[in-house]
């Protein structure tokens, strides 16, 4: 369990400052801030790459999923208490940051979890987040079509995030809805959809009792800032990066060298290991202490995850530090590979 140590301070620490924030508003709400974004950048400078580890790590994960509605919850309240406007905008963007990247991430590790009571509460994260699609979209889309032209998740590359964003949002929906319309004989609204909409109207019903309109609003708020978080992770972990098609139509299968990783110890601890994308690709029932690298066969982004997620914001400048990365790793297709054009999805 002490393998562990470094997820649980690294999830729970964001997670303590924003409850004391909702409460007291003030010193809290700037350090929750703080504590996602410079104590992590400035950790990840000083530490080790973690260690692969056995343990199996779904305690965390339910108190994680857990605490993810404790927090909504509690924040709800807080809109409508009488804290200055600015520590409500700071109290926002904390939790915008912690439930996109790591209640996402700790949602994500849920979702993927044989437990079906595991299951539903990572389903239940992210319907809270107005995001239930996600369940359905990753699990039975992005997996199948990851590093094609299928998968609305994965950019292509020369597209800026901002060209991405309506399109994997939409993309998502619709192809989550079609895979379950499959699985589902042909059901108009299958039954997990018609869970996530429940979901997403008992979240806002909630946080109008918890908290009013300014409750309804500021949840809403959230929301929206940790979908764009976690479509920031998406683009960023696949971009530019295709599986090739082969000699008789069908694509490569899903390889390390198809998604982009980050080494950096302790934005992986906080993000529970998500950074480590190629071997959740490649095995994606593995549980996240048990993800590791290789250097040799993944790429590696130039940055942590949370950095590159910021850097993604600024399209010329993401273009000119990732293009030629994504051509270094296209580079190894032979001019034999060159009929291997893209097809129409």
């Amino acid at each position: 369990m002490l393998r562990l140590l470094p997820f649980v301070v690294a999830t729970c620490t964001p997670a303590g400052l924003l409850l004391a924030a909702c409460v007291f508003g003030g010193f809290w709400a700037g350090s929750a801030i703080l504590a996602i974004t410079v104590v992590v950048f400035g950790l990840d400078k000083i530490g080790r790459v973690a260690p692969v580890s056995k343990e199996d790590g779904q305690r965390l994960s339910v108190m994680l999923g857990v605490l993810h509605f404790v927090l909504l919850g509690t924040a709800a309240w807080a809109m409508n208490e009488p804290l200055p406007v600015l520590d409500k905008v700071l109290l926002v963007i904390g939790c915008g940051l912690y439930f996109g990247q790591i209640s996402n991430s700790n949602a994500h590790e849920l979702i993927h979890r044989a437990d079906r009571w595991a299951f539903r509460l990572g389903a239940a994260n992210y319907a809270s987040l107005l995001f239930g699609h996600h369940t359905s979209a990753h699990r039975l889309v992005h997996h199948v079509h990851a590093a094609t032209p299928k998968d609305p998740a994965t950019a292509r590359s020369g597209m800026s995030f901002w060209a991405y964003l309506p399109r994997t949002w939409a993309g998502s929906f619709r192809a989550g809805l079609k895979a379950e319309r499959q699985r589902h004989g042909g059901t108009r609204w299958p039954a997990p959809y018609i869970g996530y909409v429940i979901g997403a109207l008992v979240t806002v019903a909630a946080a109008y009792t918890l908290g009013g309109f300014s409750g309804m609003a500021g949840v809403i708020a959230i929301a929206v800032y940790a979908q764009t978080q976690l479509m920031l992770s998406d683009y960023v972990q696949h971009y530019g990066l295709e599986r090739r098609v082969q000699a008789d139509g069908s694509r490569e299968a899903m390889g390390p060298q198809h998604s982009w990783n980050a080494p950096q110890w302790y934005s992986s601890a906080m993000m529970l290991n998500a950074p480590r994308h190629s071997a959740h690709h490649t095995r994606p029932n593995r549980a996240f202490p048990q993800l590791d690298l290789d250097a040799d066969t993944m790429p590696m982004l130039p940055h942590s995850l949370p950095v590159m997620a910021v850097i993604a914001l600024v399209p010329p400048l993401w273009r000119r530090m990732m293009d030629r990365r994504v051509a270094a790793w296209r580079a190894p297709l032979s001019e034999e590979d060159s009929v291997l054009v893209p097809v129409t999805p």
